[in-house]
């Protein structure tokens, strides 16, 4: 066994969420106990039909097809087709994944094979930690580019070093943790203007308030790759089945790489996805109940002190905390009611890198430290406990 003093290479760090365990011990001690919607968990159930096709695909003996099933990426494309209103081949632009999360993490290190000669990864500078985790397992450079007021990317200032070095360009629309609206012809345009690959996270797409949903194929598959995923879409994170596609060169590529590496979704989740990318009605009736609960938690941020307002998109609340001090208020809601939420700079770059060498002198990214996540995955009763006790509170 090798001594962990000797150690110097990578050290993987804290994971975020595990900084909350005070919080929760906190929380868990009030009579009805915890309130967590600090984790993105779908707590409503995925549709029967689908949970019914995992225990009688007979799929369970032989090894599932890495890049996906015939009968699971057709009905994935099919869903592309009647929600974006795209059509890519199923054999050439599309293939499966484990989940996104897994897709994000890798995807750096498949690049990096194939483009020896970059080593740079760009993401938004507030965002979903694994597009910067994934950089730091692959062994690249992560670079955070500025966002804007609403939490976009700000393309101009990414300098041209970074440009010229750059694997791929992270997108995330709607946006994790602020739920802003990318402008996906713009960040298409501009990763072909300069040679980029752009990645674009959509696994958020269904639950698109301000606008209808939209994905980066929509304006072409060269030198792009749209990322989906059902475990919000049909509440069925526990599975781990999603989809990548785009752009036809790098998707055989890629799974190709991943063939070899045994990264196959299993048989009878395939089995089940195949139902749920061929259903809709339940995704309809589960963006209903996030509309809800985000209501009623802009009326809780509110109520403690906050200012809060419905997102464009996704289903957390991105409020800011009285005073600008994130850690304090998430105190404060885990004493007073129970409720556990995210401070903002679990969604922070590492501000060394931070490239602001191209914004205008005094405007950079907003701090995310005056910010909290609120996730919309208790019950809507559950959420109203939160409200009385922050009531009882206010009246004592």
């Amino acid at each position: 066994m090798m001594n962990s003093e000797s150690v110097t290479g990578f050290v993987p760090p804290v994971y975020p969420y595990e900084r909350l365990a005070s919080l929760k011990a906190q929380a868990a001690g009030l009579p009805g106990g915890m309130i967590d919607c600090s984790i993105g968990t779908p707590c409503d159930p995925p549709p029967p039909q689908v949970v019914a096709v995992l225990g009688t695909s007979d799929s369970e003996r032989g090894y599932p097809a890495s890049a996906g099933s015939v009968a699971f990426r057709e009905a994935a494309a099919g869903w592309l087709q009647h929600r974006f209103g795209v059509h890519v081949d199923t054999e050439t632009e599309l293939a499966a994944c484990i989940g996104s999360k897994e897709f994000v993490a890798s995807l750096p290190h498949y690049l990096k094979l194939r483009w020896p000669h970059l080593d740079t990864v760009l993401y938004p500078a507030v965002s979903y930690p694994s597009y910067a985790m994934g950089a730091s397992l692959a062994g690249c450079r992560g670079v955070a580019v500025p966002v804007d007021h609403r939490f976009c990317l700000d393309l101009d200032s990414i300098a041209a070093s970074d440009r010229e070095r750059a694997l791929c360009l992270w997108v995330n629309s709607p946006g994790n943790p602020a739920g802003g609206l990318e402008d996906l012809a713009a960040v298409a345009a501009w990763g072909r203007r300069h040679g980029v690959l752009v990645a674009s996270d959509e696994c958020y797409a269904e639950f698109t308030w301000d606008d209808k949903p939209r994905s980066i194929v929509e304006h072409g598959t060269d030198g792009v790759l749209a990322l989906h995923s059902l475990s919000k879409r049909s509440n069925l994170a526990g599975v781990r089945a999603g989809f990548y596609a785009g752009d036809a060169d790098l998707v055989k590529y890629l799974s190709e790489c991943r063939k070899h590496a045994g990264c196959m979704v299993p048989g009878p989740v395939q089995a089940a996805a195949t139902v749920a990318w061929a259903e809709q009605d339940h995704v309809t009736e589960q963006a209903a109940r996030y509309r809800k609960r985000l209501e009623q938690l802009v009326e809780i941020a509110v109520q403690a002190g906050a200012q809060a307002s419905l997102p464009a998109g996704a289903f957390y609340l991105w409020a800011t905390a009285p005073n600008g001090d994130a850690w304090a208020f998430a105190d404060l809601l885990a004493r007073r009611c129970g409720l556990i939420v995210s401070p903002g700079e679990f969604y922070m770059a590492d501000s060394t890198k931070i490239n602001q060498s191209q914004t205008a002198e005094g405007v950079g990214s907003p701090d995310p430290c005056k910010y909290v996540r609120i996730a919309a995955v208790q019950p809507s009763d559950r959420l109203q406990l939160v409200k009385q006790r922050l009531a009882a509170v206010s009246g004592e």
